[in-house]
């Protein structure tokens, strides 16, 4: 009788682990597509002004520091909190960009060879994770671990998109603006396909979040560079600001408006 009661205990434990967990993965909904699309285009053109405007190792060391910062405090709050999750996705985005900036600048290596190599690594990172955990839904994230797997295959999206979007735009002389309406095309591939022809929802998830990194930076890049090489000429400083401006509110507003909060007392199993 007791080991029944023990194991009723245990099952209750962890159910409210996996609730309390949840409440850290911010419900998928409009809200969620439109900021992550916003940081994608901040992470880029802020990365972009770091390198070129100001001390390049200064303003790196900063962005790593408070990246490491924001994701220790991400991983020890106990529920979703907008402006800590947010903060780790722009700081991701930021350094997604510098990652795939330093393959192909620092060691010369070619945009399509670097866009194959994260798109690789972005590959195994999903493999393990699921050869770990047997599932890829961020609505079974109820432990360190797989916390840790999620934002590793985030940061392998930005890496990946970075590159991905600097491939077609240079490498395929598509430029910024033709790039970003590639990628809008395929990232209505997902969406259409979950809606219409029943589309695996993880699948579709995955592949619509990959999409939104070179659809967010290639706009933003063609709003940010010159006209003489075929964008708007806004510069890299006024861009970073509107979007920052954009996403504070946007963030502040999901903070008290909780519309991106996951009903409490609901957990989705892994």
């Amino acid at each position: 009788m007791k080991s029944i009661e023990n194991e009723e205990k245990h099952k209750i434990l962890n159910r409210d682990i996996g609730m309390k967990m949840l409440k850290k993965v911010p419900e998928v909904t409009i809200f969620f597509w439109i900021t992550k699309l916003l940081t994608t285009g901040m992470g880029e053109v802020f990365s972009d002004y770091i390198v070129t405007h100001l001390n390049p190792i200064i303003g790196l060391s900063v962005a790593v520091l408070v990246l490491i910062g924001s994701f220790i405090l991400q991983l020890k709050v106990r529920k979703y909190i907008p402006s800590i999750y947010w903060l780790v996705v722009v700081m991701v985005s930021i350094f997604g960009t510098v990652a795939a900036d330093v393959v192909h600048v620092g060691f010369g290596i070619p945009y399509i060879a670097s866009t194959l190599f994260f798109a690789f690594a972005l590959l195994t990172t999903f493999i393990i994770w699921y050869k770990t955990e047997k599932t890829l839904s961020i609505h079974s994230i109820y432990t360190t671990r797989r916390e840790i797997l999620y934002w590793s295959v985030v940061m392998g999206t930005f890496a990946f998109g970075t590159a991905a979007g600097d491939m077609t735009a240079s490498t395929m002389h598509l430029g910024y603006f033709t790039s970003g309406l590639l990628f809008t095309g395929l990232l209505a591939i997902p969406i259409i396909g979950n809606k219409l022809f029943k589309l695996n929802e993880i699948f579709s998830f995955w592949f619509a979040y990959i999409m939104t990194r070179p659809v967010g930076a290639s706009f933003s890049d063609w709003s940010a560079v010159s006209q003489k090489h075929g964008g708007l000429g806004f510069g890299g400083g006024p861009v970073t600001l509107i979007l920052t401006i954009i996403i504070v509110a946007l963030v502040g507003y999901l903070s008290i408006s909780r519309k991106d909060v996951i009903d409490e007392g609901i957990a989705e199993s892994a």
